[in-house]
């Protein structure tokens, strides 16, 4: 067995890897890495491990290194899922050995690698997060009839407001990251570049879509939709607080789940919640059941584990001041503070 990285020539044996790998996800596609590259600037590793009939695993890196957050090799950073892919254990032992041993190379204080199951390698590991997923039937009116009175009461309401929902690519993109940014500093977290979304749009373009609700030509409630292999994910979705009694988070979410029926999804990913809180209850109440996470974590030693996440106390006062921060400083100083937050 070899492990190396990948070169230009591999990306092809790798695509058809990843769509056959029962263990892969859609941040398995190397793709993701120029996405990566393009937005934040960062130096990126794609690991593949081969025998003579080919490739036998795989594991994307994107090293980040700040002196705020510290010095790190993730799988995969912005996004749920990632981490090491691969056809035996044995071999994904090999793949995490190159990746520890480019960490130590590059000074990295730990690797993390957002695993969908359980490696069984002794590596540190947190559980705390869930993924809520729905199975979706080939008829979107099998699924609405599943819905309970009130869930369907509460997707009416935006639509008897007048609200509208508009599908699209580029033209979408512009609604959507108005109401992203605006909830983002809400919530007192950092802002993706709008330049992210459009390299994901440009480099997957048929397999990424955004969904907008609009009142009077105005986004209130948006979505950016990602697939692959029979899965539908939403990985960020807002809405506008102000609109919160006219539900367009529920017309939204109904569209989404209807269009995944209709191009043939059979599995639709709410993304990342932690059991119990809000998004838990309100991805619950359309029937989705949470499926666990398992991050994975090696460290230098008598390093603990990191928790770079806004529970951490020590983000507190920060994120309180963000949210009181004028919304056109959030738009030009997000970008530059969260291509360091993984």
């Amino acid at each position: 067995m070899k492990v190396r990285l990948a070169r230009p020539d591999d990306f092809q044996k790798i695509e058809e890897f990843v769509t056959n790998a029962s263990s892969s996800s859609l941040y398995h596609r190397a793709q993701w890495l120029d996405v990566v590259e393009r937005s934040f600037g960062h130096t990126c590793y794609y690991l593949i491990s081969e025998k003579d009939e080919g490739i036998t695993g795989v594991l994307p890196l994107v090293h980040l290194k700040s002196r705020i957050f510290g010095n790190m090799l993730v799988s995969m950073p912005y996004f749920n899922y990632g981490g090491v892919c691969a056809d035996e254990e044995r071999t994904e032992n090999h793949l995490i050995e190159k990746a520890i041993e480019i960490a130590t190379t590059v000074g990295a204080g730990h690797v993390e690698l957002r695993q969908e199951r359980r490696l069984n390698n002794g590596l540190a590991v947190k559980s705390s997060k869930v993924s809520m997923r729905l199975d979706l039937p080939e008829d979107p009116e099998e699924l609405w009839k599943k819905f309970p009175s009130k869930l369907r009461s509460q997707v009416k309401i935006p639509q008897k407001a007048g609200m509208i929902v508009r599908m699209g690519g580029f033209e979408e993109i512009d609604s959507f990251y108005e109401v992203f940014t605006i909830n983002m500093r809400a919530l007192g977290t950092p802002v993706l570049p709008k330049s992210f979304f459009k390299n994901i749009l440009e480099i997957f373009p048929g397999s990424t879509c955004i969904c907008t609700v609009y009142l009077e030509n105005i986004p209130v409630a948006s979505g950016f939709l990602a697939g692959f292999k029979g899965r539908l994910e939403i990985p960020w979705a807002s809405s506008l607080r102000k609109y919160n009694r006219s539900s367009p988070n529920m017309l939204l979410y109904w569209t989404c789940l209807k269009f995944g029926c209709e191009k043939g999804y059979r599995v639709f990913d709410f993304g990342r919640s932690t059991p119990m809180e809000s998004t838990f209850r309100f991805k619950e109440q359309w029937g989705a059941s949470p499926h666990p996470l398992y991050w994975h974590y090696w460290m230098r030693k008598d390093q603990p584990v990191p928790d770079i996440s806004p529970h951490n106390p020590k983000y507190q006062l920060a994120i309180n001041l963000w949210k009181k921060l004028p919304l056109p400083v959030t738009r030009y100083l997000g970008p530059l503070i969260v291509k360091n937050i993984p």
